[in-house]
């Protein structure tokens, strides 16, 4: 399907899930069968059961950084700010609101020892800022930012942070994301034990997930549409466990669109996986075939999103939409802290 209104479903606010599960291995999960154009209702927990011996389970382990932060002009305007990219250092693009009032010179108070003087405004709200400090800006975000949650998770902006261990995987180790890989948020170490004792490698890769993760699609005509890159990194040994893998016959599981995205940038780009870092400038839209994943585990997502358009070009438009209806009936949480669908 080359239409946006393609994607479209309805989906009853109550089960847009605002807060996590107090355990992340709780969730339910609809397992996707593509070559029987079926699906069934599950535990996560029965996930490493779903997995085979010989296959390699990857995951994306990003670290979410508190990219969300909040000050006052010199006029006393309030200004929020999203960091979606460093430039070079001290300087980023930012999402501002709003974003009219921040013409280049004007400084944006945002803490006693902190201050972003705006550069240009840029398209679609965004500016590039400069930041003015003469401590470490990594350890001055830690101190005042917030967790950078999706806009239909709501939080007061002058609430405690309490989502900035728990929008994070228990796999995190490389800082740089503004959105978590929300499919990696199930996992607990007794979990990934569990997927161990079958036989079933984990390789680690790396994409900070950015603005263009989540960036709405603007244009009906899907062709039209461009996911934005993102940087991501691939080292010698998950590229080895990759080759090896495919090579032995095993399953590639990708956990998450995002891990998706990059395995399949690389399969398009060397026809086989190496180790790089480098930017991932893929956009999968329906006529696309994936050659690097062979099962997928992922949250359920917005309507009209790129990533809506990216698992249904994988498991296949009709499918998929009979199973977002079925989850819908059966009272499945969606979005970043609700259930997930593994599609095998």
């Amino acid at each position: 399907m080359q239409y946006l209104s393609e994607y479209r479903f309805d989906l009853p606010e109550d089960l847009i899930a605002d807060v996590p599960l107090a355990e992340r291995s709780a969730s339910r999960m609809l397992v996707v069968d593509r070559e029987a154009s079926a699906f069934s209702d599950s535990r996560f927990l029965q996930f490493p059961d779903l997995l085979r011996e010989g296959d390699l389970l990857v995951l994306n382990n990003t670290r979410v950084f508190p990219a969300r932060l909040f000050g006052k002009t010199r006029t006393g305007a309030s200004v929020e700010l999203l960091l979606v990219r460093e430039i070079k250092p001290f300087v980023w693009e930012a999402l501002a609101r709003p974003a009219k009032r921040l013409k280049p010179g004007v400084r944006i108070v945002l803490d006693e020892d902190l201050e972003a003087e705006v550069l240009e405004r840029l398209e679609n709200g965004s500016v590039s800022i400069r930041f003015l400090t003469t401590h470490e800006l990594d350890d001055q975000l830690d101190r005042i930012g917030k967790t950078p949650l999706p806009p239909y998770i709501k939080r007061p902006k002058d609430s405690p942070d309490t989502d900035r261990e728990r929008y994070q995987t228990v796999f995190a180790k490389t800082r740089g994301a503004i959105a978590a890989p929300t499919a990696g948020l199930h996992f607990t170490p007794e979990i990934f034990d569990e997927i161990k004792g079958r036989g079933v490698g984990i390789a680690e890769i790396t994409l900070h997930v950015g603005y263009g993760t989540f960036e709405p699609v603007r244009s009906e005509n899907l062709s039209q549409h461009r996911v934005l890159p993102e940087r991501y990194s691939i080292d010698e040994q998950a590229a080895r466990m990759l080759n090896s893998a495919r090579e032995g016959g095993g399953r590639i599981v990708a956990v998450g669109t995002t891990t998706t995205r990059t395995l399949e940038y690389q399969m398009q780009k060397h026809g086989v996986f190496t180790a790089e870092t480098g930017l991932a400038d893929l956009t999968i839209l329906p006529g696309y075939e994936l050659r690097a994943v062979d099962a997928l585990l992922t949250n359920f997502h917005l309507p009209r999103s790129s990533l809506l358009i990216l698992v249904s070009t994988f498991a296949g438009h009709e499918l998929i939409m009979r199973a977002y209806r079925h989850a819908v009936e059966s009272e499945y949480r969606f979005y970043s802290y609700g259930d997930c669908m593994f599609i095998t």
